[in-house]
């Protein structure tokens, strides 16, 4: 696999961070989603954020190793959907779908 150029990295990111806000606001919007599948999306979004900087303006092992304490809070996160039988199917896909794509970029890093 072809690494992603610096710019390219970003552009990824910015697209991300939507999609964990978007696994956020539907998490937080689910009446049935559990209590820990609720913190720990809230912890993935937390983290989301903390790196926002370390990848949009920081060099490349900056980049690094804000993406991989995101992409662990994901892992995360992606256990806790897959494991709550109460949230909605749109909760747990919004969830999913945050986790491949920050998975899909560091990969391509």
């Amino acid at each position: 696999m072809e690494k992603l150029a610096r710019s390219e990295v970003r552009d990824r990111f910015l697209q991300f961070e939507e999609q964990s806000d978007r696994a956020l606001a539907s998490v937080e919007a689910d009446s049935q989603a559990s209590p820990v599948l609720v913190a720990v999306v809230q912890e993935f979004s937390r983290k989301t954020k903390k790196a926002h900087s370390g990848v949009t303006d920081g060099d490349a092992k900056a980049s690094w190793e804000a993406i991989i304490e995101v992409e662990q809070a994901g892992d995360s996160a992606k256990v806790a959907a897959e494991a709550d039988v109460h949230a909605h199917e749109n909760t747990r896909q919004a969830v999913l779908d945050a986790h491949l794509s920050i998975c899909l970029l560091k990969a391509g890093m």
